[in-house]
């Protein structure tokens, strides 16, 4: 099972956007075409509210219900959060339930700091953790999330970091092989099968050079092995 955690506000009580959730459906479909085979559902979260709003995580608090849910609805079946944006840091952060196996945060909006202190890494322990950035996002800062990759790769291994060179926050310009690198990493996460060469690669070096991991043009056409 996949859940897909859409982007949202930082500050918002306000009822999410149906665009927020429109937009997400086609990478739905794309994962779900790549997961037919192994019986991969794919479902895509509305949240209750569209922003993070501080210690409330609103967000993280919704992913945490829906993981939930697929435990009732469907027993005892991994699930990998995958989250834009703000669904990203909602996807890091609600890992530590006990039905998620692995996480995909993509251009993850995060905080230098929190009230609390920095941003939590513990909840990522025991799973598999893929972070995509392009670096020339300017809505959410690609270097916070190296930072955070390089935080949790100390407790967790099974952490890497690919960059998108010269591409944006919605990470429009290299859509094929970020769908591709998604896809690739969540059957590998959720039916063990054998994650592609660059990904094996990533998760198996040491900083920097697993969590700055460039995403090659033609990822998922020519570089399977």
């Amino acid at each position: 099972m996949v859940l897909l955690l859409p982007d949202g506000e930082p500050d918002s009580r306000r009822r999410p956007s149906p665009l927020s959730y429109a937009v997400q459906l086609p990478f739905a479909r794309a994962l779900a075409r790549a997961g037919e085979g192994d019986g991969l559902a794919v479902h895509v979260l509305r949240y209750r509210c569209r922003g993070w709003n501080d210690a409330d995580a609103h967000p993280a608090q919704d992913a945490a219900w829906a993981a939930d849910e697929v435990q009732r609805r469907y027993g005892d079946v991994p699930v990998c959060l995958v989250g834009h944006g703000m669904g990203g840091r909602a996807a890091l952060r609600a890992a530590g339930h006990g039905s998620v196996n692995s996480v995909l945060a993509m251009a993850p909006w995060l905080p230098d700091r929190t009230a609390e202190g920095p941003e939590p890494v513990k909840q990522l322990v025991g799973r598999r953790v893929l972070i995509v950035h392009g670096t020339n996002d300017e809505r959410t800062d690609p270097e916070l999330s190296y930072r955070l990759a390089e935080r949790a790769k100390k407790a967790n291994r099974d952490t890497c970091r690919f960059e998108v060179h010269s591409d944006g926050h919605a990470l429009r310009q290299h859509r094929s092989e970020v769908v591709a690198l998604a896809a690739d990493f969540v059957r590998g996460s959720l039916f063990a099968r054998s994650y592609a060469r660059p990904v094996k690669d990533a998760l198996a070096a040491p900083p920097p050079l697993g969590l700055r991991m460039p995403l090659a043009a033609g990822f998922g056409r020519s570089l399977r092995h």
